[in-house]
């Protein structure tokens, strides 16, 4: 077992000694190749976007066991959870008056259990709920997501402000976590079960991301002008590409760490 070990320990050590430009660098040459790999072994994309809503629910089922089992919800984020719901809630809304489909159920599944975990961190759980390392003002992520959405949004024939609300969802699912991971920097030692949880998040993005980019690239970049004109369809792809570059990080300290048989941010 130690043996194993060696090369993986000496890979993340060379990493971790690398300037930050090289790091970056190879951050996006592994995004690529990971890309590669599914463009030639996945052949429906679209199962894609399946994956990365089970292995979401397999994250929100971890923080179930956690709050069910454990009785606590240290480590956790209520406004990550807020934002979340936030978003959903817009969501459910411009599904139900745009498109509705079947993932707009699995939103409505997504947004009860979200709920549901809010209610545990402010009422069931609130001794543990760590208020002083949940610091980010919710303002910061909302208000420029509000911003953005007014500027730049679909241009599909719908209602306007429908359009505008379907923006700023999907600005908000972007930017989210970032409560979470001041939180996971604020407490310097991340619990186990929130590591699993966040970890979870960021392979569902990367799925996702990976669904959406090599959608673009099987249609020739059609798909982009069925998502409308302007600068929207650009927005859509860049903020699934922001959301997983904000869990990279984590992504690789959460392996390094596995490996290493302890967890720490």
């Amino acid at each position: 077992m130690k043996g194993s070990k060696r090369p993986i320990h000496a890979v993340t050590t060379w990493v971790r000694r690398q300037p930050p430009k090289m790091k970056a660098f190879l951050a996006v040459l592994s995004g690529l190749a990971a890309l590669l790999f599914l463009r030639i072994f996945v052949h429906d994309h679209d199962s894609l976007l399946v994956a990365a809503e089970l292995v979401h629910a397999l994250g929100i089922s971890v923080l179930i066991y956690k709050l069910t089992r454990e009785k606590t919800c240290a480590g956790l984020s209520l406004k990550s959870q807020e934002l979340t719901a936030m978003f959903l809630g817009v969501r459910l809304y411009c599904s139900f008056v745009m498109e509705y489909d079947i993932h707009t159920l699995l939103d409505m599944a997504t947004l009860v259990t979200t709920l549901w975990v809010i209610y545990m961190i402010r009422f069931k759980l609130k001794s543990s709920y760590m208020d002083d390392k949940d610091n980010l003002a919710m303002y910061y992520v909302v208000i420029p997501c509000a911003v953005l959405s007014l500027l730049i949004h679909p241009t599909t024939r719908h209602h306007p402000l429908n359009r505008i609300l379907w923006a700023f969802c999907v600005y908000l699912e972007a930017v989210s976590v970032l409560p979470q991971l001041r939180v996971m920097q604020n407490a310097k030692i991340v619990e186990p079960f929130t590591a699993h949880y966040v970890f979870a998040l960021g392979v569902a993005r990367f799925l996702s991301c990976a669904h959406w980019v090599l959608q673009v690239l099987d249609t020739r970049g059609h798909l982009l002008t069925a998502l409308g004109y302007g600068l929207w369809p650009f927005m859509v792809l860049l903020s699934e590409i922001v959301q997983t570059f904000i869990l990279a990080d984590f992504c690789y300290y959460y392996v390094k760490s596995l490996v290493g048989g302890h967890l720490f941010f």
